[in-house]
């Protein structure tokens, strides 16, 4: 096996793994809430393109720095699926087909959610913040940035890419991901690259959070020390223990 095939097998063999065999089983039955978020996203593409339709979708999903907080906070978790209308929403579409329908086989639908809401958050509220700073400030944004529409699909992608890559050990691809968000903003800085950093900085710490609190418990304590049951010995055993415990 040639080095670059053991690179492969080593930096996507465990995500690959872990997507497969849904897929075959149940094939699109395995994402249906990324089926969903597709339509969604299209339906209002198409709606926003109207002329009837461009000032209710921006009423309920689009987010801006200079809306008022409770305002951005009703309106994000559908500004997720609000597609920026000065880019190909067939882009906008096929990231969310893909990273959203591989974190929904491997997180599972609700914690897929979750960290997209996530990553969006970080980028709304990192814009209000930068607004704060004012242009001069190493983080700060100009003020005319409060009036532009954030980023729609696009953090939630890189969001659930960087965290899913970290879980299955493909530190090359999330590094990647965010060499390439790096690379977007030194070439065109604009609000949507520094949300997707943002989106990068506050994910990352749903993954290692977990981790942490996971290695910090302590090795012999009652709580982490169960043994899985499919032996009837290994049962009486854990019953032992957790009477032991209380």
């Amino acid at each position: 096996m040639s080095t670059l095939a053991r690179w492969a097998r080593a930096e996507w063999g465990p995500l690959y793994a872990a997507v497969r065999e849904p897929l075959l089983d149940r094939r699109w039955a395995a994402v249906p809430m990324t089926l969903g978020a597709v339509c969604l996203t299209a339906a209002l593409q198409v709606t926003q393109n109207q002329s009837w339709g461009h000032g209710p979708v921006q009423d309920i999903g689009a987010v801006r720095a200079g809306d008022p907080l409770w305002l951005a906070l009703l309106r994000t978790p559908l500004s997720l699926f609000v597609p920026a209308l000065d880019l190909p929403v067939w882009g906008a579409l096929a990231q969310i087909l893909l990273v959203f329908g591989i974190a929904e086989i491997c997180l599972g639908r609700w914690r897929t959610l979750v960290v997209a809401y996530a990553a969006t958050l970080a980028g709304t509220l990192y814009a209000r913040t930068g607004i704060s700073l004012g242009p001069d400030a190493p983080l700060g944004l100009p003020a005319a940035d409060a009036h532009v529409v954030d980023t729609g699909p696009s953090a939630a992608v890189v969001g659930l890419a960087v965290f899913v890559g970290l879980r299955y050990g493909a530190y090359v691809t999330a590094g990647a991901v965010v060499v390439a968000m790096v690379v977007e903003v030194l070439l065109k800085e604009n609000l949507a690259g520094k949300e997707h950093l943002a989106a990068i900085v506050g994910v990352p710490a749903l993954y290692v959070v977990p981790v942490w609190r996971r290695r910090q418990r302590p090795s012999g304590s009652c709580a982490g020390s169960g043994l899985p049951p499919s032996q009837s010995s290994n049962a009486r055993r854990g019953r032992d223990q957790r009477r032991s415990c209380r």
